[in-house]
């Protein structure tokens, strides 16, 4: 069970696809998207990353920071981002202890097998660090513009 709305988002400290250390606190006094997703160039994935770059400029212009998380390397990172041209960090939870930490790491089903995962949740963080509104269960397919409409952005969303 994910982490509910209202209480301050768990600090954490994760490698971002430049290698570059980062705290959830670096981002204090802005909102936050924290999204974390199961695996990096995965058809579900790469549309929910896609969708947030074709509507960052809206989310830029309301000061809205978007973070992804998976238990992906750093160097997988990399290459996701520089093949579909992301704009945002990408922080590597190698060992996945804040998706254990937020509570989205747990058991899945895939063709009748039940392995562990991550169970694709995103957390909006408000600009002090509470948790505003969790997301869960996200429709990669329509979940930015879910965001956007929930941060009362208006937006121009590009037709797929």
């Amino acid at each position: 069970m994910p982490l509910t709305a209202g209480v301050p988002a768990p600090e954490f400290e994760l490698l971002d696809d430049t290698n570059e250390k980062r705290k959830l606190s670096d981002f204090r006094g802005k909102p936050v998207i924290l999204y974390f997703y199961p695996a990096d160039d995965t058809p579900g994935c790469t549309k929910e990353a896609c969708n947030f770059r074709d509507d960052y400029s809206a989310y830029q212009k309301a000061g809205v920071q978007i973070l992804g998380v998976s238990p992906d390397t750093v160097a997988s990172h990399v290459k996701f981002k520089k093949k579909f041209q992301l704009p945002f960090p990408l922080l590597a939870d190698v060992g996945h202890r804040v998706c254990d930490l937020y509570q989205v790491w747990g058991p899945k089903q895939l063709m009748g097998r039940t392995y562990d995962g991550v169970l694709r949740t995103t957390y909006l963080i408000d600009a002090s660090g509470k948790i505003s509104h969790v997301f869960e269960k996200v429709r990669p397919a329509e979940h930015s513009t879910e965001l956007l409409n929930a941060l009362g952005v208006s937006y121009n969303h590009p037709q797929n």
